[in-house]
């Protein structure tokens, strides 16, 4: 397990020696955990809402509109504010928590944070297994949510700060490929559970997400906390120890210097939030905003989350809906896989650009095919067409899966220093569960009211966030985290503009003016 030595690229040209140590892989596999409950909680909800017995225990309008072919659209059979918000509520409690995650991750460390988590994610698998009423469902999906929103924060963080810069992408990406792992075994659970007779195989469901919650509960106790966070919080001797033992060499000075005067920077900011305003730090800020916007506009988590359902809506039956979303949830795990490989070796552009043609196309000859063949009150799609849509919805699963689906987190994590990293992460987070939200409290509504229309909306934000891409994101590929300014944003054509203190703005533009001529345009 322990690779051989490479050195990173530091400050000034200076190498940072580094080795792939066993140390870095165990607490990168642990850590990543959080997502494998991320992507459960993803997968088991979708699930569970296609159940006859859970439906009609807590939503016996929506089970009744499911029998009666005739009185709504196909489109419109799920429809209900109440079932979407089972599912969204989660992220709307994990976007609040979210506020507290960041303090906790600055002020106690990532590893305590995580550990938080894991036991919201407890306490919400019990309520949730055990819910006697609807008000005790959404409690326990709150408690759920609560743990997204610590997860979030702290794993990512964790795993960039840990990981040597040459592999942090891809170990970076094993939070998300922990995502589409706990997805995809929230399908075939739910595949399983669907055939129990009694009626409770929804309870099993829900309460197997507790075997994820542990796993990061555990993996939080033993897990290392990274030099970064200690040095930080001024324990310096114990940061220099616990970064020899990662790093597997004693030439650790180096960047145990740059840490320090990271950190040394960081603290004599006093507020990180008011300090994300800063003209500095605007481009980081404006990307990492609009990523997570573009990644839920990309249309993945309304399909993830609605997957039975959405198979259900265009004529699949209750089986081959379940099985049909097995399915998606492989292609997106084998398809993360792939990001993890070549992420560090192709870069973070190449991966969204291309990704960003496939779902397009993909989308687009997915709402054609609906928009021709499945009316508002027909029986189903034939044999052929369906297995070609789920074909189709496969190929924009793996497309996301290798680019907006990692990367979403990825970019954001890297790119801010460290005086503003947890509050960058944290609005990050806050970002990315609001519109996570949003789209989880709207698709079935808006797949009542767009019907195939669905496709094309998404499909003009991906063509959309495909021109971003192509303009402004720049390229962070096999850059130290401590080096993003000098090497990424002082190199970019419009965000050099910006990579000047508004103090600085003021001086330069006092002094253009003194001598006859106004620089406000180039700045």
């Amino acid at each position: 397990m322990a690779g051989g030595g490479f050195s990173n690229s530091g400050h000034g040209g200076t190498h940072f020696e580094a080795k792939i140590t066993p140390i870095v892989i165990i607490s990168c596999i642990m850590a990543a955990t959080g997502g494998l409950m991320f992507g459960y909680d993803v997968g088991v909800s979708g699930g569970v809402t296609s159940m006859d017995p859970f439906l009609q225990k807590f939503f016996p309008t929506v089970y009744k509109r499911t029998k009666d072919p005739g009185l709504n659209s196909n489109y419109c059979k799920y429809d209900n504010q109440g079932l979407q918000l089972f599912t969204s509520s989660l992220y709307l409690a994990g976007l609040t928590a979210t506020f507290f995650a960041s303090y906790t991750t600055r002020k106690l460390g990532r590893r305590p944070t995580m550990l938080i988590a894991g036991c919201f994610f407890i306490v919400g698998v019990v309520l949730n297994a055990a819910a006697q009423d609807l008000a005790m469902l959404i409690i326990g999906r709150i408690l759920l949510g609560c743990g997204v929103g610590f997860a979030n924060q702290a794993v990512p963080l964790f795993l960039s700060e840990i990981a040597p810069t040459r592999i942090r992408g891809g170990l970076n990406i094993l939070f998300q490929l922990n995502v589409t792992i706990g997805i995809l075994f929230a399908n075939l659970v739910n595949y399983g559970t669907a055939k129990i007779s009694g009626g409770w195989g929804w309870r099993l469901s829900l309460g197997l997400a507790g075997f994820p919650a542990l796993l990061l509960t555990f993996g939080a106790l033993f897990v290392v906390e990274t030099p970064n966070s200690l040095i930080e919080r001024g324990h310096l001797e114990e940061g220099k120890k616990v970064l020899r033992k990662i790093r597997g060499t004693d030439n650790i000075e180096p960047e145990f210097l740059e840490l320090v005067e990271a950190s040394r920077v960081a603290k004599e900011v006093k507020h990180p939030f008011r300090n994300l305003l800063q003209r500095k730090n605007r481009p980081q800020l404006i990307i990492s905003v609009a990523l997570q916007i573009f990644q839920q506009f990309t249309g993945i988590n309304a399909i993830m989350f609605y997957a039975p359902v959405l198979f259900s809506t265009l004529g699949f039956g209750s089986s081959a809906a379940l099985y049909s979303a097995v399915i998606t949830g492989a292609v997106n795990v084998l398809s993360t896989v792939v990001s993890v490989y070549s992420v560090d070796k192709l870069g973070r552009r190449i991966l969204l650009l291309e990704a960003g043609v496939q779902m397009l196309l993909s989308q687009i000859i997915i709402a054609i095919i609906l928009g021709i063949k499945l009316t508002d009150h027909s029986e189903d799609l034939s044999h052929g067409w369906g297995i070609f849509v789920v074909v189709m919805i496969c190929t924009y699963v793996s497309a996301f899966a290798w680019s907006w689906g990692p990367l979403g987190w990825l970019i954001p994590s890297e790119t801010f220093p460290l005086e503003t990293r947890s509050a960058g992460q944290s609005v990050t987070v806050c970002v990315n569960l609001l519109f996570t939200f949003v789209m989880a409290q709207a698709f079935l509504s808006m797949l009542c009211h767009f019907k195939y229309g669905i496709f094309l909306f998404f499909s003009g934000w991906i063509f959309i966030m495909s021109l971003f891409v192509f303009f402004l994101l720049p390229e962070t590929k096999n850059v130290p985290i401590e080096e993003m300014t000098e090497k990424v944003w002082k190199q970019h054509w419009l965000w050099k503009r910006f990579m000047m203190d508004d103090d600085d703005v003021d001086v330069v533009k006092k002094n253009g003016h003194a001598n006859g001529f106004d620089p406000s345009a180039r700045l």
